[in-house]
């Protein structure tokens, strides 16, 4: 291949497009074989061979050091002028203004909360509790945050007695939730709630910083050379909105991984199916969502690790564009990708948390030209607009799964929504979708060791053995092939934003597999399994390289359970669309949501609401 020159962008668009299926070479290895395999690549011998072969295995090299690509860098998302409004009816957020005022525009953007009938009940059979269902307890008097944080607290207790235990947290201080839940307490007894949010649980991942937690981002030495002097910023914004913060929720170490799997920490169990993964890398946020311990979590994600666990535990994931939410307070391992984002047990109150958090910083405004934030118009006539919806699917990619049932579940999602709602599904083409994947890791990959460098000769032993081998592998890395990944970048926003001129909305699987099994020899040294990490971000990439919001949306089970997500991925900037779209397909579906097999209710008994 090599001399081999890319065509220039209009002329791949107007031939044939080839669909290269995704396939990762790699072998999965576990205790002795993986430190020897740790061990060998960390040499500066062995490892340049090593890696050598791995990339020519999966066209690295051919892709990005053989190969011409006749485009300019694109270092960092950079989107055509903004003027298209959003499809949905919407409502323009002020986003200077404080979080509270912002979640009183987001309220009136939503239905009038309803009790449900027993009819409605015997129709949905299983429900999660909205925050406004905790909210409307604590005004009435049926409950007290505090009395939800005692439940909480044991509910926290029992997961870790678990066999195997559920491993939702790194750091919890039931003190600290009690402290928070007393003041909402007697705010409630004053009758001076500071938000809908005031007395809400919601969990921190491990890389975002939330006082008075360090932040380890799901290693063992990370706060001893980062010190946490206060709030991220999208912590400090719900912390304003009276919300109670848990603690730090398990992950992946590093965000290094898509699978969850933690080896000093134990890895998380998947509610839906214990000794299954939940997916990553935040992996606890998702875990103790579906739980139902917590109303909504944060997350970090830089190649999917909102998305994916939201899918594989039957959530709602929502990743904003980049740059629409601050990451200040996070602890950026891959800056020019990785956006905080929230996990919620459904649209509305990841709607409420989004409201809250939104905000960019000053220099993401001033590069990325953001649009205003808006929210949907969710009332009687919420879904009146979607039929003027096209939605975009590339079928050779959509069907490209790992578990057929995953392809046969969304298609027929969308059958179901077109019927109902008259909105096209039209079929369009994405190319250079394995140039995308190699782009995404490097990118990944080369921030990720950039991020190390200070602290790679004296941690680096520090680290798992699955993060280790990750690390040498970025290491590895030459510069030309970042470069060449910054070229393909550009290549693929045009390809992408030639996609959003026919249609609105790109629809995808949010994984190609349900949760998978947790290997029992994993457990002390962890894995490496760069085929299923891999898989699992198969349609992920675009919503990171690219800096698009994408939302996940459960649409149904497995033949043995396990939940199923659909992603939608929008234009830059326009999250009402998303969160419309979600919410219809939320309430298509409402009536198959299964509980998941380990489950608190830790709000009150049903027959109080």
């Amino acid at each position: 291949m090599a001399g081999n020159t890319l065509r220039p962008v209009d002329e791949v668009l107007d031939g044939a497009v080839a669909y290269t299926p995704q396939v990762i070479e790699a072998p999965r290895l576990s205790g002795f074989a993986m430190k020897m395999l740790v061990w060998m690549t960390e040499s500066r011998l062995f490892g340049r061979l090593f890696f050598s072969h791995v990339f020519r295995a999966n066209k690295l090299i051919q892709i990005l050091d053989e190969t011409h690509i006749p485009d300019a860098p694109m270092y960092f998302p950079d989107y055509p002028a903004a003027n298209e409004v959003e499809v949905a009816a919407w409502k323009q957020l002020d986003e200077q203004s404080d979080p509270p005022l912002r979640l009183i525009a987001a309220l009136d953007c939503l239905p009038p909360r309803t009790p449900l009938t027993q009819e409605q009940r015997a129709k949905y059979p299983f429900r999660y509790w909205t925050m406004r269902d905790f909210a409307e307890a604590y005004r009435s008097g049926k409950t007290t945050p505090s009395e939800v944080a005692e439940r909480f607290i044991e509910a926290v207790e029992d997961s870790e007695h678990r066999s195997p235990p559920m491993r939702y947290f790194v750091w919890f201080d039931a003190k600290h939730v009690k402290d928070q839940a007393a003041a909402s307490t007697e705010r409630f007894a004053q009758g001076t709630p500071l938000s809908i949010l005031d007395g809400i649980l919601i969990a921190v991942k491990d890389d975002i910083d939330c006082l008075p937690y360090p932040s380890r981002a799901g290693t063992t030495w990370l706060h001893k050379v980062r010190e946490v002097k206060k709030d991220a910023v999208c912590v400090a914004r719900l912390r304003q909105c009276g919300a109670i913060l848990t603690g730090k929720t398990n992950m992946h170490e590093l965000g290094m991984g898509t699978t969850g799997n933690n080896e000093h920490h134990g890895t998380t169990q998947n509610p839906h199916g214990v000794n299954r993964y939940t997916g990553g890398s935040s992996s606890g946020s998702a875990a103790i969502v579906a739980s139902g311990l917590c109303s909504a979590a944060f997350g970090t994600d830089a190649g999917g690790s909102v998305r994916i666990p939201s899918a594989l535990c039957g959530l709602v994931g929502l990743k904003a564009t980049l740059g629409r939410t601050s990451s200040i307070g996070s602890v950026e391992v891959c800056w020019t990708m990785e956006t905080i984002g929230v996990l919620a047990s459904n649209v509305e109150d990841a709607t409420l948390v989004y409201a809250a958090m939104l905000g960019s910083h000053q220099l993401d405004a001033f590069f990325l030209r953001p649009l205003p934030p808006a929210l949907p118009l969710l009332g009687n006539e919420k879904f009146s607009h979607l039929g003027n919806l096209k939605l975009g699917r590339y079928a050779e990619w959509f069907f490209d799964v790992l578990v057929p049932e995953v392809a046969q579940v969304c298609d027929k999602a969308l059958e179901l929504f077109s019927d109902k709602y008259g909105t096209e599904v039209k079929e369009i083409v994405l190319p250079e979708l394995k140039e995308m994947q190699t782009a995404h890791v490097v990118t990944v990959g080369s921030e990720a060791i950039s991020f190390m460098r200070p602290y790679y000769e004296e941690w680096r032993t520090h680290l798992g053995y699955d993060a280790r081998l990750t690390m040498a592998m970025f290491k590895n890395f030459p510069a030309s092939f970042y470069i060449g990944a910054q070229r393909l970048r550009r290549r693929l926003m045009y390809y992408h934003m030639e996609a959003f001129k026919k249609v609105d909305v790109i629809v995808t699987p949010t994984t190609p597999l349900t949760a998978p099994v947790i290997p029992p020899d994993c457990h002390t040294n962890g894995e490496t399994d760069l085929r299923t990490n891999g898989s699992l971000m198969r349609y992920a990439l675009a919503g990171n390289i690219l800096g698009l919001p994408c939302i996940t949306v459960p649409v149904g089970y497995d033949a043995v359970g396990l939940p199923i997500g659909l992603q939608l991925i929008g234009r830059p900037w326009q999250e009402a669309t998303l969160l419309l779209l979600a919410s219809a397909l939320e309430e298509l579906f409402a009536a198959s949501r299964k509980r998941p097999r380990v489950f608190y209710d830790v709000l009150c008994k049903p027959s109080l609401l």
